[in-house]
């Protein structure tokens, strides 16, 4: 009698990559830049957390997910101020500005 193993998927198809997981999430990076830009006015200064089209789940979800990418999230600049407060990889926020050199990642 021969015995036959399932067949696995390849480890590459089971796990999702930091980039496959960032374009899960409901904003892609330049939309946010976009949506940043046309609160802000300007790079540099500070936005709402709250400014941004999407649900309180989905804000801290996708602020922390892009702040886990060291290469996207130097970029970022959290603070806490007046307003409505969000979990940045368990971190309190509610105001985010954004330095102009982003566009390089874009």
């Amino acid at each position: 009698m021969l015995f036959r193993f399932p067949r696995l998927k390849p480890w590459r198809e089971t796990f999702l990559s930091a980039e496959a997981a960032r374009r899960a999430l409901n904003m892609t990076l330049s939309e946010l830049v976009h949506h940043y830009r046309s609160q802000a006015g300007e790079f540099g200064r500070a936005v709402a957390l709250s400014a941004f089209p999407l649900d309180h789940s989905e804000i801290e979800r996708l602020f922390s997910s892009y702040d886990e990418d060291y290469h996207i999230s130097r970029f970022f600049h959290f603070s806490e101020g007046e307003g409505q407060k969000f979990l940045v990889n368990g971190i309190p926020a509610t105001h985010v500005s954004l330095d102009e050199e982003i566009q390089t990642v874009l």
